[in-house]
């Protein structure tokens, strides 16, 4: 067995003291594992980026480095799925729902095999990485495979429960993740349901719906809306296929206006199966989807991104005061 990396590579305790979701991923697999589960996981050359160190050091025979070889850990996670075991795979989101489309929808989706995929760093996170990191495509791509569940979980506690619940779900998953520094959304570990969204305000005037990323400044945009004396609902919809149906026709029926929030193209995300589901029962509710708007994204800081996208709770905000200022 070759020598284990230094704790030091990468000044990995150093990124660990400023990004302490990087653990929500290891943890909730050693829990598994601690509970008899066989699970295993392995990574593209990211084992830092994702967090998984922490995995592979208490656990290195469940462990694999497969290297920049994405498309063949995607192969090989399908093959340990057939003999029992429970595998997990991460690499950055833009490689995995692109690069292995064609090995998800082969070899994990069409033979139905319990694999979970993670895709971190999704959205714009990466910044200075450029188009080529950024995946604001991988929503539409993923939820239009069949068989393939599509969840966004919105902070690392959601995570943890999101991972408990998928323990024997039946069904490949993709799990669209961030890069570890998330806003912390729940303080305490909730049970998740798959496929169910989560309800946190009802409003009359204006429901707005998020997915993963943008639950966090949505949600504050959402009370400082309230706090102006709007009547503002919010939906957390981590669970993007099989979308919670029931949640949005209820919003629908509550509030005239619908926004939905994403960090994603606008066009077949989270905006998109909500559009399917309004559509589909003929309901007259205004929508707009909110996102990065069919374009290659910019290149800069994320956070400055998200700004210039209005992707954070002060542009959010903004995008919903005008939607309820033109009454449209």
């Amino acid at each position: 067995m070759s020598k284990p990396l230094s704790d030091k590579s990468w000044q990995y305790r150093q990124l660990n003291a400023v990004t302490p979701g990087l653990d929500a991923l290891s943890d909730a697999l050693i829990e598994l594992v601690a509970a008899g589960e066989p699970i295993v996981a392995g990574t593209a050359d990211l084992q830092y980026s994702n967090g998984l160190a922490k995995f592979h050091a208490l656990h290195p025979d469940r462990f694999i480095q497969f290297g920049i070889s994405e498309q063949n850990m995607v192969s090989a996670a399908a093959g340990m799925a057939a003999v029992g075991m429970k595998p997990y795979v991460a690499t950055f989101a833009s490689f995995l729902a692109l690069l292995c489309c064609e090995q998800i929808r082969m070899d994990v989706a069409y033979s139905k095999l319990p694999v979970r995929l993670i895709g971190h760093h999704a959205g714009i996170s990466l910044g200075f990485y450029g188009t080529s990191h950024h995946a604001t495509e991988d929503l539409a791509i993923m939820r239009s495979i069949a068989n393939l569940t599509v969840i966004a979980p919105a902070d690392g506690n959601q995570l943890k429960e999101v991972i408990k619940a998928a323990n024997d779900y039946p069904h490949p998953i993709y799990m669209r993740i961030q890069r570890g520094r998330d806003p912390e959304v729940y303080a305490n570990r909730q049970p998740f349901t798959i496929g169910k969204a989560i309800s946190h305000y009802s409003g009359t005037d204006l429901t707005i719906i998020a997915t993963g990323s943008t639950v966090h400044p949505a949600l504050e945009a959402t009370r400082a809306l309230r706090a102006a004396g709007a009547s503002v609902g919010f939906l957390d919809m981590a669970t993007v296929k099989p979308i919670d149906r029931d949640a949005i026709l209820e919003a629908a029926a509550q509030s005239p206006r619908i926004l939905t929030i994403e960090e994603h193209n606008v066009l077949g995300g989270l905006g998109g199966a909500v559009a399917e589901v309004l559509a589909s029962e003929g309901l007259a509710v205004k929508l707009t989807r909110h996102g990065i708007y069919d374009e290659y994204s910019l290149i800069a800081p994320p956070t400055h991104l998200y700004a210039h996208y209005e992707l954070d709770a002060k542009g959010i905000e903004a995008r919903a005061t005008r939607l309820l200022d033109r009454n449209v």
